[in-house]
């Protein structure tokens, strides 16, 4: 008879080896993977030591060998009993290394991971932990190395009055079917593209059908950075709809936007050629994740908000350049309210501190009175990020009603009013503004929140003067908008204003 312990203990040692087996099997199964990039991405005191394995050749087909050989052993171990102190002292080793190589605790606690967010405790640390635990007290009852022990002593498994042999012999064997329904699990999502082990040494993400892509992605420069036309918008990543009265479609966006699925959105834009995405300082943490375990390059455009009142009013600026985003501009509708309040200083300060960092400094805006005012002072930006899209749809409530500076202001439930239906209040204005002015255009907010269809959206923009448009998109949309834009820009496009990129 087996006591709660004995039973908890196999427990636990089942449970981390079948998490140990099954991340070691799903990176078999991926032919391209390999844990330079997480090695490259390492932080903390020991990083200087990951990186120099990432940087060697050598050396790092070695990790990749051990870890991918040392997860699938040591899970197998585990599962079976087979030498259990030695898989258990070996998980302990191997868990330590992913410890290391990501600390957390130091200056690196906001980044996150896609776990959550710690501090000195992680999976890794607890399941060390636990790993000592079984390496103490080994629950060899139900294992096949207690069976050989049995067998070596003299025991006889056919003759053994009290067939307790033989239970143990079923209890060990009964692991193996586990074992299969693994490698099975694995074979099966690596034959329909659907990778995705994450543990300790880095993530496989779905290698997208790209054969539906025509053309390759048109791009334009603004000083030395080389852009892609279209670039990813952050709303829908951030769970901000912009729908209207469908108040319940922020939460299904969010839902549907888990961490990982916003990595795998980030991915295939890149493989689909868009190089830059738009970003609020809160997503820049788990951004910078996704940057280090997949090896992006993409660039990072930071809509910033400048605090007249706060005791130092570029804080937020501060912040995004810790971060380590590209470039940076006064978001839109702070930009407004600036304006407004005739605190144009506070935008002056804003792009004078941004270059001073060595970036391209930009201005914002909902309103066609910010680039009007701006250009009035006398202060010229590297670009402006500016929305743009026409009013020819059914939720546009009507001109008469319109006031300039009422984006972001208090929404109506009243159809005829504002209600987060519309965000170029006067597009014809913002169109004769950007005619013959001579800085680069990011046009946002071109589908007007999802009013505009992309085929007409995407060409009146860029037939108003946009040099780039900045789009929200889930994952499953991203191929059929980089074909449109590619079809739009290689058509008969009735552009007036001169490219300025």
């Amino acid at each position: 008879m087996k006591t709660p312990k004995q039973w908890l203990l196999f427990l636990l040692r089942f449970v981390i080896g079948w998490h140990f087996l099954y991340e070691g099997i799903i990176k078999l199964f991926s032919t391209n993977w390999t844990a330079k990039n997480y090695l490259e991405g390492s932080y903390g005191f020991l990083s200087g030591f990951f990186h120099s394995l990432a940087a060697n050749e050598f050396l790092l087909n070695i990790v990749d060998f051990l870890n991918l050989w040392g997860l699938i052993i040591i899970g197998s171990g585990l599962i079976l009993g087979i030498f259990i102190r030695f898989a258990s002292y070996a998980g302990i080793l191997l868990l330590l290394m992913y410890y290391l190589s990501y600390p957390p605790f130091g200056n690196h606690l906001l980044i996150g991971s896609i776990e959550g967010h710690f501090w000195i405790i992680n999976r890794n640390f607890i399941e060390a932990i636990a790993l000592g635990l079984i390496a103490g007290f080994p629950s060899v009852e139900f294992s096949i190395m207690a069976l050989f022990n049995k067998k070596k002593a003299g025991q006889d498994l056919e003759n053994d009055n009290s067939s307790n042999s033989r239970r143990d012999m079923l209890k060990s064997l009964a692991t193996l079917p586990f074992i299969g329904g693994i490698v099975y699990t694995a074979g099966m999502k690596a034959a329909e593209g659907e990778l995705d082990g994450s543990t300790g040494a880095t993530m496989s993400f779905k290698n997208f059908n790209l054969n539906e892509l025509e053309g390759t992605m048109p791009k334009g420069k603004i000083g030395d950075l080389e852009f892609s036309r279209l670039i990813m918008g952050c709303n829908l990543i951030s769970g901000y709809a912009h729908a209207r009265d469908l108040l319940y479609a922020n939460r299904l966006f969010r839902h549907y936007n888990t961490e990982k699925k916003i990595y795998e959105t980030f991915n295939i834009a890149e493989q689909a050629g868009i190089n830059v995405t738009n970003v609020v300082l809160s997503n820049m943490q788990f951004f910078n994740r996704y940057k280090r375990i997949s090896g992006s390059k993409m660039h990072t455009i930071a809509q910033v908000h400048m605090e007249p009142d706060h005791e130092d009013p570029l804080w937020q600026f501060k912040e995004a350049r810790d971060y380590g985003v590209t470039t940076m501009y006064v978001q839109g509708g702070n930009a407004d309210k600036l304006v407004k309040n005739e605190r144009l200083d506070m935008i002056e300060m804003a792009l004078e501190y941004t270059r001073s960092q060595g970036m391209l400094a930009g201005v914002g805006g909902h309103t066609i009175q910010v680039p009007i005012a701006c250009e009035k002072a006398g202060i010229r930006p590297d670009y402006y990020f500016k929305t743009v899209h026409h009013d020819n749809y059914w939720s546009a409530h009507p001109r008469e009603n319109r006031v300039e500076f009422e984006v972001d202001t208090k929404k109506s439930l009243n159809h005829n009013e504002f209600h987060d239906n519309i965000f170029d209040i006067f597009p014809e204005k913002t169109v004769d503004f950007f005619q013959n002015f001579d800085i680069p255009l990011f046009g946002f907010k071109v589908l007007a929140g999802g009013a505009i269809k992309p085929e007409d959206g995407f060409k009146y923009a860029f037939e108003s003067g946009a040099d780039f448009i900045c789009v929200g998109m889930f994952d499953f949309q991203i191929i059929e908008d980089v074909n449109i834009l590619n079809r739009i820009l290689a058509g008969d496009l009735d552009r007036k204003r001169k490219w300025y990129s």
